[in-house]
C-alpha cells in the first residue's frame, strides 16, 4: 500500500484515487491472498451449511473479511445463528441485529431463505466473483482506513451510497452516520437521541434522493473533508509533495510502490462534529 499518513485528506484521496487499480493488483498478487483466495475458490463448493462454512476456518476467515466481518470472526456461534436464522420474520435474530453487515452476508450465502433452510450453489462463478471482489475492496478501505480515518469514511461512503434507501441505513453504519453528521453540520451529540429524531434531523438538512447526483456527492465528499480536516488536519505540509507524485505518475504502464515517509503533524483540538 502506498503511504498517506501525514496527507491532508484531500491530496491523500486524490493520490490513491489515481493508484487504486494498481493497489489491488498487488493485493491479488500478494502470497497470503493468493492462497486465502485459492482454498476459498477450491472448498467453498463443497459447503451446504453453516456449521460446514465455520468448520472450515481458512474459508469463513476468507468470507467474513469479504463483508466486513473481521472483527466478528471468533463469534462462530452468532454467525451460525445469523446465518440459520429466517430472514423475513420480524423476532429472528438477523433481524434483530441492526448492522447491515450481517444481512448483506446472510443474503448473498442463501443458506436460509423465507422457504427454510437451504443448500446453495456455492461454485456459481457471478458468486465467486462477488465474494473475491469484496475481498480486496474492503482490504483497500481498511488499509486506508488504517492510515486516515477521514479518507476510510470516504471510501466507506463511496462504497455504499448506491445501496442507501432511507436514513436508518445510514443510521446503522457508524461510518456513515458520521459522514452525514459532519458533512451536513450536524452535532455528534445528535446520536443520543431517538433513532425517529436523528432521521428528522438528517432527512430536514439532505434529501437522499440526490446520492443519484453524482455532483451532489463530491459535494458532500468535499464538505465532509474540509471539516474532518480543519478539527483535525492531517499534516498538510505534505501536500506539496504528494501533488509532485501526482503530476509525475506516469510509469510507462508499470507500478512502483511509493512509500511517503513524513513526520505527521500533531495537533490538538476539540472534535466539534465528531
Amino acid at each position: 500500500m502506498i503511504s498517506i499518513s501525514g496527507l491532508g485528506s484531500s491530496t491523500a484521496l486524490k493520490l490513491i484515487d489515481a493508484t487504486r487499480d494498481k493497489q489491488l493488483d498487488l493485493m491479488r498478487d500478494s502470497a497470503a491472498n493468493k492462497r486465502a483466495e485459492e482454498a476459498f475458490r477450491d472448498r467453498i463448493g463443497d459447503i451446504s451449511s453453516p456449521e460446514e462454512l465455520i468448520a472450515d476456518f481458512e474459508v469463513y476467515s476468507f468470507v467474513m473479511r469479504a463483508f466486513d466481518l473481521e472483527d466478528q470472526i471468533f463469534g462462530k456461534g452468532l454467525i451460525r445463528k445469523m446465518l440459520e436464522s429466517d430472514p423475513v420474520e420480524p423476532s429472528s435474530l438477523l433481524n434483530r441485529l441492526t448492522d447491515s453487515r450481517f444481512r448483506e452476508m446472510h443474503l448473498a450465502l442463501g443458506f436460509t431463505t423465507e422457504a427454510g433452510p437451504q443448500t446453495p450453489d456455492l461454485t456459481n462463478p457471478d458468486f465467486l466473483n462477488d465474494v473475491t471482489t469484496r475481498f480486496y475492496n474492503r482490504q483497500y478501505i481498511n488499509e486506508n482506513d488504517a492510515q486516515n480515518e477521514t479518507v476510510g469514511t470516504v471510501l466507506e461512503f463511496r462504497d455504499k451510497f448506491s445501496g442507501i434507501n432511507n436514513w436508518f441505513e445510514v443510521l446503522a453504519s457508524e461510518k456513515l452516520t458520521t459522514f452525514f453528521q459532519v458533512a451536513l453540520s450536524l452535532p455528534e451529540q445528535m446520536s443520543a437521541l431517538d433513532l425517529d429524531k436523528q432521521k428528522a434531523l438528517l432527512a430536514d438538512k439532505f434529501d437522499l434522493e440526490k446520492l443519484a447526483d453524482p455532483a451532489e456527492r463530491e459535494k458532500l465528499i468535499a464538505r465532509y473533508v474540509a471539516i474532518s480536516d480543519a478539527v483535525n488536519p492531517q499534516g498538510f505540509q505534505a501536500n506539496s509533495i504528494a501533488l509532485d507524485l501526482l503530476q509525475s505518475y506516469n510509469l510507462g504502464g508499470q507500478f512502483v510502490p511509493i512509500t511517503i515517509d513524513v513526520t505527521a503533524v500533531t495537533f490538538s483540538a476539540s472534535r466539534l462534529y465528531r
